[in-house]
């Protein structure tokens, strides 16, 4: 399916991703002339759940701005995918003896190898979806710089 993001987007009956559940034509209306300082749109936002509508969430942000810029529809498919509202606040607790979390194959016969991704931004810049090339190789420039400069081990 393509997309020219110019209008309400339809969506095909099977969708149940969570874009389809909370925006509204007042709400695309709304938010579809909006765009970043870095230049990310409200359509490059939802792109991805109007073309790919298996998708379960449907929507992406380009940068920080784009969490208040169009917090219409961030705002409600946050607080119901994670369940977190607007006047939660994050606490990180990286203590492992406090976490509570049942292990998932105690006898060790399913799951031979896993990861966890964590993934965060340089401030500024723009997340994936919105991130030039060129803002792509300057930060790693930086990176690289700056890692040849440490001393010690």
């Amino acid at each position: 399916m393509t997309w020219d993001g110019s209008s309400f987007p339809k969506f095909n009956q099977n969708c149940s991703s969570l874009l389809r559940r909370h925006l509204s034509e007042q709400m695309f209306e709304q938010l579809s002339n909006k765009v970043t300082e870095n230049g990310f749109t409200f359509s490059q936002a939802i792109n991805s759940g109007v073309v790919n509508q298996d998708s379960s969430v449907g929507v992406y942000a380009g940068d920080a701005e784009s969490y208040r810029l169009f917090d219409t529809i961030f705002d409600p498919i946050i607080a119901d995918y994670h369940g977190f509202s607007t006047s939660d606040i994050h606490q990180s607790n990286l203590n492992p003896e406090q976490l509570t979390a049942p292990n998932p194959d105690p006898d060790g016969q399913f799951i031979l190898s896993t990861r966890i991704r964590v993934g965060r931004n340089v401030a500024d810049l723009p997340l994936g979806p919105a991130i030039t090339r060129e803002q792509r190789n300057s930060i790693e420039s930086q990176v690289a710089t700056s890692l040849r400069n440490l001393s010690g081990e």
